[in-house]
């Protein structure tokens, strides 16, 4: 069945690549498209409900597991919590040390929960919730703090998948991942092959682009492989600074624009792979 599911996912990926440029979808042209991905895969979707179904009660049982093990630790928090009242009330020395202990070992605990939740499963960066949770307010809209947003987008990415296929289109956005990490920012998976990489304050949108800039260049040193073909990595990139208060999507659009015009540079300096 694991074989079953990665060659769903890769018709899945290919799928939405198609539409990916269309304003308007219907189901039925959607079952097309994916159909004609599947043949082109030799794929003949005749257990598709058993497929669906394993696909769906691993992810339920992930889950589940999640939700247990957040259970369990609030109980367990609640549990260290009466005792160190009752502790501080009988001023007992012994049973404040064992919560200590016992807090400690459930703050380990919490914190590998906490990773599990944020964390992209291909390249391991942060997602979208990480974002949402740590730097945006309550209402999930405006930041927290300061600071400068910078968006990457993979140059020619698409073109790398119809060539050599979606399994070395997600080793390639790893690489991409792993190279943004080098510059000891926060990294953020915000979709497909877009990254966002959020700079502290202080860090100036000139002083960002510089880096990232920086990074870009040795990239453009090394060769990836496929078979017998080596291929070479790019991206595009866009920063603006915001500030406390400021709007998110309104941050990313605006870098978003400049990260289209520094696209149109790079291609006349990198017309392809």
């Amino acid at each position: 069945m694991k074989e079953d599911d990665k060659l769903l996912q890769i018709i899945t990926n290919e799928t939405k690549n198609s539409i990916e440029d269309l304003d308007i979808v219907t189901p039925t042209m959607y079952a097309s498209l994916f159909s004609k991905h599947a043949s082109k895969n030799d794929t003949i979707l005749d257990n598709e409900e058993d497929i669906v179904d394993h696909f769906l009660d691993e992810k339920m049982s992930q889950f589940t597991d999640m939700q247990n093990q957040t259970s369990e630790n609030v109980q367990k928090l609640s549990d260290n919590t009466d005792k160190a009242l009752n502790a501080i009330k009988d001023k007992d020395e012994a049973v404040l040390n064992e919560v200590l202990k016992e807090a400690q070992s459930l703050r380990v605990e919490i914190e590998k929960l906490k990773k599990s939740v944020y964390k992209d499963a291909l390249t391991h960066v942060y997602n979208r919730k990480w974002l949402y949770d740590n730097l945006l307010d309550a209402q999930g809209q405006c930041f927290k703090n300061s600071g400068t947003l910078a968006i990457i987008d993979i140059n020619y990415f698409k073109i790398i998948n119809d060539t050599y296929g979606h399994i070395l289109g997600d080793k390639v956005l790893i690489f991409i991942a792993n190279e943004l990490k080098k510059i000891k920012e926060n990294v953020v998976r915000y979709g497909g092959d877009e990254f966002i990489v959020i700079f502290c304050n202080g860090v100036t949108q000139k002083t960002a682009i510089s880096k990232l800039n920086i990074l870009r260049e040795a990239l453009l040193t090394k060769h990836l492989k496929a078979k017998d073909v080596s291929f070479k990595v790019s991206f595009s990139l866009g920063a603006q600074e915001f500030k406390k208060g400021d709007i998110l999507n309104e941050v990313i659009e605006k870098a978003d624009k400049n990260m289209y015009l520094d696209k149109i540079e790079i291609k006349k300096k990198i017309p392809g792979i």
